[in-house]
């Protein structure tokens, strides 16, 4: 077996290692937002806060463990492209200028995970079904 057959082995797990990577990264968002923890969010208006806070925490934790991962994939990519067209889009045309590089890699990180499914590690797995 070649190096490259055997790293190809391994694909389910790097995908449960990034599904669970960035599902926490997420709801730490939401956390910051709603509880204020890692330097909190001053000034980010309360519409916000209520809006995203929750999505982001309640659907990170949910891509984090694996539970409902491809509808709540899905329910987030979609989110963050919101969240990208509205609050980074019209400060400019390029991501690296109007600040908006991590909500289209959130988004389309979340895309994937949604058409590929949990990968390994998932509690999706033991219930028998990806969503």
């Amino acid at each position: 077996m070649s190096m490259i057959e055997r790293f190809r082995s391994q694909a389910p797990r790097i995908l449960g290692v990034t599904r669970i990577l960035v599902g926490i990264m997420l709801a730490c968002h939401g956390a910051q937002k709603l509880f204020g923890v890692f330097g909190g969010m001053p000034g980010v208006p309360k519409a916000l806060i209520w809006s995203a806070g929750p999505i982001e925490l309640v659907g990170g934790a949910l891509i984090a463990i694996g539970l409902f991962t491809r509808s709540t994939a899905f329910l987030t990519s979609g989110f963050m492209a919101f969240a990208y067209f509205i609050h980074h889009a019209p400060k400019g045309f390029w991501p690296i200028t109007n600040e908006g590089e991590l909500a289209i890699l959130y988004c389309w990180l979340f895309l994937y995970i949604a058409a590929q499914g949990p990968g390994a590690w998932a509690l999706d797995n033991l219930r028998g079904r990806a969503d």
